[in-house]
């Protein structure tokens, strides 16, 4: 018999339902029994994500586009997108002009900030135009992701106050950042700072009609705040009782504003750390402990532990592993991974949206080492997105990722040979 296997309605399918049989009469005569299978099939996960930073690294629109194909092959639907941070602003914002204009470049440290031929400083710069954010929304909506764009706050803020230096502790100029790690300028809580939060939002909220847009909240370093008189004489106005109140009332001022445009507000579980709306949503990423937490207190959570799902970590002891961060997350790490904490009381459990794979870029300075970074570890975590947990099997999973990797061999998608 010929077998027809076609996708059915998510509505109106029988579990085990008899085959149906139509016969079919070729040109010469014979008849031929054709079986039409119905298949029944639902992601375990509502979330199945991947982060993009490029902030640190631009990539391409072509680029970026190349990498939403390989994700509709693996069925994740959630496309986070860093934009701003200390070492760059790459998202086009009219009204603040300079945000392009002095925000998207850097001069690198080191010999590679500087022209060889000229000896002059040679500055990194890149940033994606309305319309090129547009074209990569559209595209992605055509593969059925989302993309959830990023706005760190009150941290990661140096390329904004590079470029407006009102917006910073300090009000001194200073230049967009070249360094890594965690920096200690913060933006400052002036009500004309909170205008430029809106603004900026209120851009976003135009550019990508998802339902999500992150905030950040991590790493924010207060000493600045404590050092500045005239941020705690803000904090005394607006009744924060210590610096970590005063980022939860920050939170809470652009989870209502994000609400009024029809948004829910996500961000890292530092958020955790004030009092939280109860539409906020939680990403962790210090483990799974804060989206334990979040889910216990009624929050919907993304988990994305740096120990297993922050993929510019080193994926193998080879020799020929590009450039990463020190330390192993090999790809049956990844796999063995679930969301649902097991401490976690089942009627909360509901709370666990699912699982995004991140991938920084401080060491990720192209695309062919991005891709090297995610697959094939990415095809890991759609799995476990897609798939119940009593059904995962490493070693199905192994047998049949050859295929896999043919496809992406045939899609041009640069996985890693090592």
């Amino acid at each position: 018999d010929g077998i027809v296997v076609r996708a059915g309605e998510e509505t109106g399918l029988l579990r085990g339902a008899a085959p149906q049989q139509q016969h079919m009469v070729p040109a010469d005569g014979d008849r031929v029994a054709v079986r039409t299978l119905h298949i029944e099939d639902a992601p375990r996960f509502g979330w199945r994500g991947a982060m993009l930073d490029s902030a640190r690294h631009i990539q391409s629109v072509d680029e970026i586009k190349r990498l939403l194909d390989a994700m509709a092959l693996l069925k994740l639907n959630m496309f986070h997108w860093h934009l701003t941070d200390d070492q760059g602003w790459r998202i086009e914002i009219p009204e603040y002009p300079k945000l392009i204009e002095v925000g998207s470049c850097r001069i690198p440290a080191g010999d590679a900030g500087i022209d060889p031929a000229t000896g002059k400083p040679a500055p990194y710069c890149g940033y994606f135009t309305q319309d090129q954010i547009r074209d990569v929304v559209a595209y992605a909506a055509a593969r059925h992701i989302e993309v959830m764009p990023e706005f760190d706050v009150p941290g990661h803020a140096v390329a904004a106050i590079a470029s407006y230096p009102q917006l910073g502790v300090t009000g001194k100029p200073l230049p967009v950042s070249n360094e890594w790690g965690v920096n200690s300028n913060l933006f400052n809580i002036e009500e004309d700072t909170y205008r430029f939060f809106e603004d900026v939002l209120g851009e976003m909220v135009k550019l990508f009609p998802g339902r999500y847009v992150h905030i950040g909240g991590d790493e924010a370093v207060k000493d600045q705040w404590i050092a500045s008189q005239r941020v705690q004489q803000q904090m005394k106005a607006q009744g924060a009782k210590n610096e970590m109140a005063m980022q939860g009332l920050l939170v809470a001022r652009l989870e209502k504003f994000l609400a009024a445009h029809g948004k829910r507000m996500l961000g890292w579980d530092e958020i955790l750390e004030a009092r939280l709306p109860e539409s906020a949503t939680v990403m962790s990423w210090r483990g799974t402990e804060g989206g334990l937490e979040a889910a216990k207190q009624g929050h919907d959570v993304v988990m994305v532990p740096s120990s297993v799902l922050y993929f510019d970590y080193l994926q193998t002891h080879s020799n020929s592993e590009p450039p990463g961060r020190p330390s192993l997350i090999e790809m049956q790490k990844v796999y063995a991974f679930d969301p649902v904490p097991d401490a976690l009381p089942a009627d909360k459990r509901q709370h666990i949206l699912g699982l995004q794979a991140n991938l920084w870029t401080e060491h990720t300075r192209s695309f062919a080492r991005a891709q090297h970074n995610l697959f094939p570890r990415l095809a890991a975590v759609a799995e476990t997105g897609w798939t119940p947990k009593a059904r995962k099997d490493y070693a199905g999973f192994l047998a049949r990722l050859p295929a896999q990797l043919a496809r992406w061999r045939a899609q041009g998608v640069e996985y890693a040979r090592t």
